[in-house]
């Protein structure tokens, strides 16, 4: 990790960095740039029809795993795993989940949530709250073939 110190006229500010995590943000997703946007592996290895979503997804937990050795609060390091999570199950969708891919950068949104919790400027909150309607998402997405799958049995037994 890096430590810079930047100069400002009335004090000495310093931000932490960690060029190991902004190399693999890059990599993964602005490393090729094409006219005004970029990308990178994460759009390409999206491509790739059933584990390429799931290398993706490894490599971006390499970052949460660092923030996590770095003492990253539990309310970013869940907020970057939420972020994994769409990226993973959106871009396993095909065709529509490529596009996202191309799109929704995971691994910068957590390289900022990651070098703003080093430096003490981030808010766990807006974090939880994030996380939290994630997870009431994901619950009310299962919820719905359930019922439906309810709904039926009670539909075939009343029949019988």
């Amino acid at each position: 990790m890096a430590v810079l110190a930047k100069q400002r006229p009335e004090s000495i500010e310093t931000i932490r960095r960690d060029p190991i995590i902004e190399y693999l943000e890059w990599l993964m997703e602005r490393a090729i740039p094409v006219g005004r946007w970029s990308f990178g592996l994460d759009g390409i290895l999206g491509l790739v029809p059933g584990i390429g979503d799931v290398v993706a997804g490894m490599i971006a937990m390499f970052i949460v795993a660092r923030a996590a050795r770095d003492g990253i609060p539990r309310a970013a390091l869940a907020r970057m795993m939420t972020n994994v999570a769409i990226d993973t199950l959106v871009g396993s969708v095909p065709i529509v989940g490529d596009l996202f891919d191309f799109m929704f950068k995971s691994n910068t949104k957590n390289l900022r949530i990651y070098e703003e919790s080093l430096n003490g400027r981030r808010e766990t909150a807006k974090d939880w709250a994030t996380v939290i309607l994630f997870v009431v998402g994901m619950l009310v997405l299962l919820a719905i073939p359930v019922a439906i799958a309810i709904l039926l049995l009670m539909r075939v037994l009343r029949g019988a």
